[in-house]
């Protein structure tokens, strides 16, 4: 087992939590990393009691700091190198169960509205699904507008953008957006013209009564895992080249230029942006727009696959939540003489994470202490 001498001295100890280094109210660090010696080292260890727990105290060099770790907070950073790379970054694909309609059959993540608000245990069931699959279903939710923006507010907070705090789904006169027609919509993430996107959606059915409109959604984390495999060439050129996406009407001007596939600093998927309604023109040498548009060509046939996709059919009370970094959604076209109205919202992941986190401190048992922590002389 690693002692703390064995560890880098800055880096250890950066995460000192004594009360001369942290705020004990709320855990924040009181020093800047300019305010440590640059010398520093350990002068002495000894083995001690950490909050109960075996732990050890070390003695600091040139000032004399004395700071305290448990043997479980040390043991399982052995290396931190490796502790970085594996680290949990809920947005990647490291954190997620990839799924094809087949695997959901029959096993839609789902919870009636009045249990999610009475139990917290069927709460925390729902926004894992969210944070782990992309979505869930919420069934009766009361049938009444501005609804969909009480949900969001059980896990997060409302993200208003141009088309407000929420957003009608139905056909308007003159829509300044596809979304709001009858029209069939294919497999899209929205507002990939914004920076930073809304990385949550929310749609409400209020009213479906329309021949057609039924609703699809389909994983693009698995429609990129599956490019990576069966062309591994093209999904570099996705993950490279900047896309130039925009939106324009009377009121509004956006523009973002992003990867159709973002992956982080390890290579792991962590975000699609897939919109050709808001795909701009590429300015690029020919060799890269031909490299690109046949990688474009061939994820966009890969979201087309059959089996990726998951259709059903949101009925008045369902209450959708899904998110828009990962699932690409779409609906049938349906006939404009008929019923349809959903209303929308746009949240973020990292409140759901923050409720997520929550409800598992808050849990029996759950409550969850830093093993880091104890005092320092």
């Amino acid at each position: 087992m690693s002692d703390p001498a064995s560890l880098p001295s800055a880096w250890l100890r950066d995460n000192c939590r004594c009360a001369r280094c942290r705020d004990p109210r709320n855990g924040q660090k009181l020093f800047q990393i300019t305010d440590l010696p640059r010398d520093l080292a350990v002068s002495t260890q000894s083995r001690t009691t950490v909050d109960g727990a075996p732990g050890w105290e070390v003695v600091w060099e040139p000032d004399g700091h004395v700071s305290a770790y448990t043997e479980a907070w040390i043991a399982g950073t052995q290396d931190p190198g490796l502790a970085a790379a594996d680290a949990g970054d809920d947005r990647t694909e490291d954190a997620k169960t990839l799924w094809t309609a087949a695997d959901l059959a029959g096993a839609v993540p789902a919870a009636d509205w009045s249990d999610y608000l009475r139990d917290p245990d069927t709460r925390l069931r729902t926004l894992e699904a969210v944070a782990r699959l992309g979505f869930a279903v919420l069934r009766g939710v009361p049938v009444r507008e501005g609804q969909v923006t009480e949900v969001a507010r059980t896990f997060g907070f409302v993200r208003e953008t141009n088309y407000g705090r929420i957003f009608e789904v139905r056909v308007e006169e003159t829509p300044n957006n596809l979304a709001f027609t009858s029209e069939r919509i294919g497999p899209h993430t929205d507002n990939p013209y914004r920076d930073p996107v809304p990385t949550l959606q929310l749609l409400h059915c209020l009213v479906n009564s329309a021949e057609g409109g039924d609703s699809g959604l389909v994983d693009g984390f698995t429609a990129a895992a599956l490019l990576r495999a069966e062309d591994p060439a093209a999904f570099d050129v996705l993950t490279r080249t900047p896309v130039p996406f925009s939106f324009a009407d009377a009121t509004t001007r956006l523009s973002a230029h992003r990867p159709t596939v973002g992956t982080d600093a390890h290579g792991r998927i962590r975000e699609i942006r897939f919109n050709n309604r808001s795909t701009g023109t590429l300015r690029l040498p020919a060799a890269g727009i031909e490299a690109f548009y046949a990688a474009y060509r061939s994820f966009a046939e890969i979201l087309l696959r059959p089996g990726l996709r998951l259709d059903f059919r949101l009925t008045p009370g369902d209450c959708l939540i899904f998110d828009n970094t990962r699932l690409l959604h779409a609906r049938t076209a349906f006939a404009s003489s008929g019923g349809r109205h959903l209303q929308g919202c746009y949240a973020d992941l990292d409140g759901l994470f923050s409720t997520i986190a929550v409800l598992h401190h808050d849990r029996p048992g759950g409550a969850g202490t830093d093993p880091r922590r104890g005092a320092a002389a």
